[in-house]
């Protein structure tokens, strides 16, 4: 079995026709058609990894706490310690 994913623009003619088309196949078992929306997600539905979400959420807290780094454009490993 292959799994396509298509981005069709709804609003234009061959993207309404692309439709239509896709429409005329859903009462076949042999083909399964999975609709989105880009523009929604469902509750919980997330386009970002577990482990990106987790870093922010403790930069947000470390925000919170005050334990923030202050760079200095002008000597950005410096500021860092690394230098």
């Amino acid at each position: 079995m292959k799994t396509l994913t298509v981005k069709i623009n709804e609003r234009t003619k061959i993207g309404k026709a692309f439709i239509a088309m896709f429409d005329s196949f859903k009462g076949f078992e042999e083909i399964e058609i999975i609709e989105t929306d880009s523009r929604k997600l469902d509750k919980g539905e997330s386009i970002y990894s577990p482990e990106f979400i987790e870093k922010v959420r403790k930069a947000e807290e470390n925000i919170k706490n005050g334990e923030t780094t202050t760079l200095d454009p002008n000597d950005i490993w410096g500021s860092l310690g690394l230098k």
